[in-house]
C-alpha cells in the first residue's frame, strides 16, 4: 500500500523554517575531531569494510544502556562493521569512550560518527555513504526522512528497546500522520513493555512486527572494573556518610543541596557527590553551591575532599557509575523536577539502595521491579529525601540489604539482549 507523504512534506517544510535555530545547534554539539558537515551528512571519514550495521543512540544515557548490545553485535558478526551515531557532544565522547574499551580487533570495527539533522537530503546522503544492511535506531529516535531514506534504498530499520513515555504519546498523538506513516516503514520493532508496545501501536505501528522483548537496560555487564576504580576514594572517604546525586538537572540542585543541610544537622561529616547531567551546567553548579557558601571541591580541579568538604562537584565525563559506587546512598536525578527521571538500574548494579524524585515515567519499567523489591525509594521533596538518607545512614544493614535487592532484581531480569540479537538476525538473513 502507498504511503502518503504529505505528512513528511510537512514535516520537512517544518525543519526547513526552523534551519535557523538548527543551526545553532550543530554550533553548540560540537567536538573539535568532527567536522560539523557531517550534521548535513557530508564530510564523513572512511569507514571499515563493508558488511556494515548501523546503530544510532541519542546521548550518554542511551549509549550507556546499548553497550551490551554494541558489544552483542561485533560478537555475534565477526565479518561486520558496526557504525555507531549520536546527536550529542557528550554522547559521541561517551561513544569514544565505549569503543577504547573494546579489544584492538574490535576498535577497528567500531567507530562513531554524528547522526545527520533529518533533512531530506541529508538523510539520503547519509544513508547512501553508509549502506547498512541493517538500521537500528535505540528506544524513541524515529526520524522520519531517515527511516524513509533506509526504506527507499532497500535498508531494513529496526527500533530496539523501544520506550514511548505517557507523555511522549501525546506530544506523538499531536503529530500522527507523520507517526504513522514513519512507523509504517519500520521492519520490526522490539518494545520494552506491554504499554510501550501498545502506545507504539496506537500510534499506527503494526502489531505484526511488535515484540515484547523487554528492556536491554537490565543487560548491565559486570561492574567489578568501575568498583575497582572506586577503592582509592572508597579508603579516603572511609568512616564518612557519603551520598551521590546524579544526573541532577536544572533546578534540582538547589532542592538536593536543601536536603544535604539538613543531613548535616544529624550527620555532620555527611558528603554530597553531585554529578550533574550536562557538562554544560557544571559551572553554574559551582557557582550555585559557592553563592550558598558550601564547603566546595571539584573533581575536574583534582581538588581533594577534605574532612572540611561539604559538596564533591563530579564534573567530569564517564565517571558517573565510579562515583555512585563511592556512596552509600545514590539519589538518580531528573525526578524531582518533572523530566521523567534517568536510569536507576546503574547505582542498582553497584549494589547501592537508590532513591527517586517522583518524576520517573521515562523508566517505570525498571523502576517498577526495584520499587517492589524494597530497592529503590521515592521521595517528593527535600524534607523526605534527608529523612530517606538519614534513615539509612541509621541502619547500614537495611541498605545492604536494599543494594543486595537490587542487583537480585538486575538478575532475574536478564535475556532482552538474547531475544534482541535473535530479532535483528531474521533481519539480516533476508
Amino acid at each position: 500500500m502507498a504511503l502518503p507523504t504529505w505528512p513528511r512534506l510537512a514535516y520537512s517544510a517544518a525543519l526547513y523554517a526552523l534551519s535557523p535555530l538548527i543551526g545553532w545547534r550543530i554550533w553548540r554539539e560540537q567536538v573539535p575531531t568532527y567536522s560539523r558537515l557531517q550534521r548535513l551528512g557530508f564530510r564523513f571519514q572512511p569507514l571499515p569494510p563493508a558488511p556494515r550495521i548501523w546503530l544510532h543512540c541519542a546521548s550518554v544515557g542511551e549509549v550507556r544502556a546499548a553497550r551490551p548490545l554494541v558489544e552483542g553485535i561485533l560478537a555475534r558478526y565477526p565479518a561486520h562493521s558496526l557504525l555507531l551515531t549520536t546527536m550529542t557532544a557528550t554522547g559521541a565522547q561517551q561513544s569514544q569512550a565505549l569503543i577504547s574499551e573494546q579489544t584492538p580487533s574490535d576498535q577497528a570495527r567500531l567507530t562513531h560518527r554524528f547522526l545527520p539533522l533529518d533533512f531530506p537530503g541529508a538523510a539520503r546522503r547519509f544513508v547512501r555513504s553508509v549502506q547498512p544492511e541493517l538500521a537500528i535506531l535505540f528506544e524513541t529516535e524515529l526520524w522520519p526522512n531517515l527511516i524513509h531514506a533506509c526504506r527507499q534504498q532497500g535498508v531494513p530499520v529496526a527500533v530496539v528497546n523501544g520506550r514511548l513515555s505517557p507523555r511522549a504519546f501525546k506530544r506523538y498523538q499531536r503529530l500522527r500522520p507523520l507517526m504513522t506513516s514513519t512507523l509504517a516503514e519500520i521492519s520490526w520493532l522490539a518494545a520494552k513493555s506491554p504499554a510501550d508496545a501498545e502506545r507504539f501501536n496506537a500510534l499506527g505501528c503494526g502489531t505484526d512486527i511488535t515484540r515484547i522483548i523487554g528492556s536491554l537496560k537490565f543487560e548491565i555487564a559486570c561492574q567489578d572494573k568501575v568498583l575497582k576504580e572506586s577503592e582509592y576514594l572508597l579508603k579516603e572517604w572511609e568512616g564518612r556518610q557519603v551520598w551521590v546525586a546524579g544526573s541532577t538537572r536544572d533546578g534540582e540542585e538547589a532542592l538536593l543541596l536543601k536536603a544535604h543541610r539538613q543531613l548535616l544537622k544529624r550527620y555532620p561529616s555527611a558528603l554530597l557527590v553531585l554529578v550533574p547531567r550536562h557538562p554544560q551546567r557544571f559551572e553554574e553548579v559551582a557557582k550555585l553551591c559557592q553563592t550558598e557558601s558550601w564547603t566546595l571541591s571539584r573533581r575536574s580541579l583534582q581538588q581533594p575532599a577534605t574532612k572540611q568538604t561539604q559538596v564533591y562537584l563530579g564534573d567530569t565525563l564517564g565517571e558517573l557509575a565510579m562515583l555512585y559506587a563511592v556512596g552509600c546512598v545514590a539519589f538518580v536525578g531528573g525526578s524531582l523536577v518533572p523530566l521523567g527521571g534517568h536510569n536507576v538500574l546503574e547505582p542498582a548494579a553497584l549494589g547501592r539502595p537508590v532513591l527517586s524524585g517522583p518524576s520517573i515515567e521515562n523508566f517505570a519499567d525498571v523502576a517498577e521491579p526495584l520499587q517492589a523489591a524494597g530497592a529503590l525509594t521515592l521521595v517528593d521533596s527535600s524534607d523526605a529525601l534527608a529523612g530517606a538518607l538519614a534513615d539509612y545512614f541509621a541502619n547500614p544493614v537495611r541498605a545492604q540489604q536494599a543494594g543486595r535487592a537490587g542487583r537480585a532484581v538486575i538478575e532475574t531480569q536478564k535475556g532482552a539482549l538474547d531475544r534482541t540479537l535473535t530479532g535483528l538476525a531474521s533481519l539480516l538473513s533476508r
